[in-house]
């Protein structure tokens, strides 16, 4: 299943290419930060497949302004959509995962959360919020069959945070990621893959960078 609020092309895209693969897949139209929504998305799976069995939590929105200057509607709809999301969705999709005893959840936080960056604090209040819920949430389910972890991903070629960011900021950015490259979508599928594979049963609770040595 594929979740997009707007139901856009990137999405009916990546539905398509998973059928030309040979997989099964819909579009779900929801907007996470209502929780109504993500109940009846939910619903909507376990009709079709009669069970749910990895979630990826990876929706992310920010805006730039320091504290002082910052919106406050902002404020709440970055929090409502990157964490109050991943709970929602964690919340409604766990009693699957329970009944059938194994499940992989896996939240999408970012080195910002990590490190802070200026004119961030909404999104980075929002990520590492994510590292401490994965934390509790593994915890919770661990004796159920079910492996909650988490990756923290840093600036990325073709990703929203480093679109946001101006080109001498984001030459800085390059002098600090000793591998010297902006991530790749490779970068991050592979450890995915593993991570909701019964190859990574005993791995639960952790967050692992995929940041290029920018953060270690």
């Amino acid at each position: 299943m594929v979740n997009d609020p707007d139901g856009g092309a990137l999405a009916r895209n990546a539905v398509e290419e998973i059928e030309q693969g040979g997989g099964k897949a819909f579009l779900a139209a929801c907007d996470i930060a209502k929780p109504e929504q993500v109940e009846k998305m939910v619903k909507e799976v376990l009709r079709r497949y009669n069970r749910l069995d990895i979630l990826i939590n990876n929706a992310g929105i920010s805006s730039d302004a320091t504290t002082v200057n910052f919106d406050l509607e902002k404020w709440d709809n970055i929090l409502r959509i990157n964490l109050n999301g991943a709970f929602y969705c964690s919340k409604y999709c766990l009693p699957s995962m329970i009944e059938n005893k194994w499940g992989r959840i896996i939240n999408i936080s970012s080195v910002v959360g990590q490190i802070g960056v200026i004119g961030t604090p909404a999104y980075t209040a929002s990520k590492a919020a994510l590292i401490g819920f994965t934390k509790t949430l593994a915890k919770e389910v661990a004796k159920k069959g079910i492996t909650v972890n988490c990756l923290a991903l840093g600036y990325f070629q073709g990703g929203g945070l480093l679109n946001s960011v101006p080109s001498k900021m984001a030459e800085q950015i390059m002098d600090q990621i000793p591998i010297g490259r902006w991530g790749i979508p490779e970068d991050v599928t592979g450890l995915l893959n593993y991570l909701v594979s019964d190859s990574a049963a005993y791995i639960t609770g952790q967050t692992m960078h995929v940041n290029g040595g920018i953060y270690m």
